[in-house]
């Protein structure tokens, strides 16, 4: 028996018993909650100490997070309908809505994950190398078994409820080049009504023959996958060239065309993470000025570019990615695990540059937001930089959403934006009990939970309103 099938036999086992809600401290029996996916038109108020942030704290300081020390929020259909404090709202809820009560905790937007890779979750905490021996030597090979169709939607199954299990809500996927890869993702994603951007990797050279298509074939697969997927319900595709050294002229081109053609698509890719993989793309792309200059020949760069690292960049790369509207992905974990270098988070504000987190698994370590914000301090403190406890729950919600230019929908609780949240337990282990127990602010309180929160203290994870995990 394989992994995937282990895990689909013992799935449901585990889900049932790692239910938070069959111990709710709510005035309705289990029974009852777990009929609010059934009766979405319900409303269902969810007390806890509330945080979410409308603003960029580096622009708008203190008034950048809204903090209900008591608060309710409130859903209906799937949505927002307000949130606010508990003695304000409490008195105007009708008799029948359901209420759930997780005094103690906090409750947050969904974290949002703007770079990681489905299709390599059984090599996480691989013995590290440099990228291109790391990539030959472990991702490749993960990857080549994904041909399997039934590998696959076992692998995205795993890979989705991990996501959820770590408080991720949406994420930003890098499939492999096999479109049944693609298909069994956005198949488990829709399941389970995440926000889930992907795309089938693009890459004709320089890579295993088991895993390159054709630029004919690239474009005619992708084409057909954003027929079939794109737009569907909270799906959306990104053209995905792996990165420009694995794919040629040709299909760099018709990625671009492919990329502008269509309204609403992504395009994602990886960019100036290591300096030789910047010297090696520099010497298969003659006569450009940078690594980013690739990309913008072939029409890649604009709104909706989401770039992977972005380490060694220049200045007039970061101003022509942000008059562009495109995005960065900070991706820290990976970036310390292969040695590639302190990504610039200061000198992107300068610019005006949208930046997202991203775990990067698998060469990122964790599927954990607040594990991944834990390596980004560190990654800021060794470049001479800080990463305040607002500024880095900002950059795991509302900043991850705007880098994928999806504020309008999700990243905060703003009245209309749609109810993916999560409820994080400050005590949810005998260390963080005991450090909590010496804070005295909110700031203090999430830095902690940024320093050594991990899945343990994401005791709920909520999609669409719905319990996810």
């Amino acid at each position: 028996m394989s992994i995937w099938q282990t895990y689909f036999a013992q799935r449901v086992v585990f889900r049932i018993r790692e239910s938070p809600l069959l111990s709710l401290p709510c005035p309705y029996s289990t029974r009852n909650i777990m009929r609010i996916p059934t009766d979405p038109s319900a409303l269902l108020a969810v007390r806890g100490e509330i945080i979410h942030f409308i603003d960029d704290p580096a622009e708008r300081g203190a008034g950048a997070c809204v903090h209900f020390p008591d608060g309710l929020l409130l859903v209906r259909d799937g949505h927002v309908l307000n949130c606010g404090p508990t003695a304000e709202l409490e008195p105007a809820l009708p008799v029948d809505a359901c209420r759930i009560d997780y005094s103690g905790k906090l409750i947050l937007p969904g974290f949002i994950d703007t770079h990681i890779h489905c299709a390599q979750t059984e090599i996480i905490a691989s013995h590290g190398e440099q990228l291109t021996v790391w990539l030959e030597k472990y991702a490749w090979p993960a990857e080549a078994h994904y041909a399997d169709p039934a590998y696959a939607a076992a692998g995205a199954g795993f890979f989705c409820d991990q996501l959820l299990r770590h408080g991720t809500t949406t994420a930003m996927v890098f499939t492999t080049v096999h479109p049944v890869c693609t298909d069994a993702l956005f198949e488990a994603a829709h399941v389970r009504r995440m926000r889930m951007i992907a795309g089938k990797v693009l890459m004709d050279r320089n890579g295993p023959e088991s895993l390159r298509d054709t630029s004919a074939e690239g474009d005619a697969q992708s084409r057909a996958l954003i027929e079939k997927w794109h737009g569907r319900e909270r799906l959306a595709y990104a053209v995905t060239p792996r990165f420009a050294p694995t794919s040629t002229e040709e299909q760099m081109r018709r990625a671009g065309r492919l990329f502008g053609e269509i309204p609403g698509v992504y395009l994602q890719t990886h960019l100036a993470e290591q300096r030789a993989e910047v010297a090696w793309a520099m010497w298969l792309y003659p006569g450009t000025r940078s690594y980013l200059d690739i990309y913008e020949r072939f029409g890649q760069l604009g709104t909706r570019s989401v770039f992977a690292h972005c380490i060694w960049l220049d200045d007039k790369d970061r101003h022509r990615m942000a008059t562009r509207g495109a995005a960065i992905s900070f991706c820290p974990t990976s970036n310390l695990f292969l040695g590639s270098g302190l990504f610039d988070l200061a000198r992107a504000h300068d610019f005006g540059l949208r930046v997202g987190l991203g775990s990067d698994v698998g060469a990122g370590t964790s599927f954990s937001m607040l594990q991944t914000l834990n390596e980004a301090y560190k990654v800021l403190r060794l470049a001479g930089q800080t990463l305040t406890p607002e500024a880095g729950f900002y950059l795991a919600t509302l900043g991850g959403a705007r880098a994928l230019h999806l504020d309008a929908h999700i990243g905060n609780f703003l009245p209309g934006r749609e109810a993916d949240f999560i409820v994080l337990d400050p005590r949810a282990t005998k260390l963080l009990e005991a450090r909590i127990s010496h804070t005295t602010t909110l700031a203090e309180r999430l830095f902690v939970l940024m320093m050594l929160g991990d899945d343990r203290c994401v005791a709920a994870t909520y999609v669409m309103g719905d319990p996810a995990f």
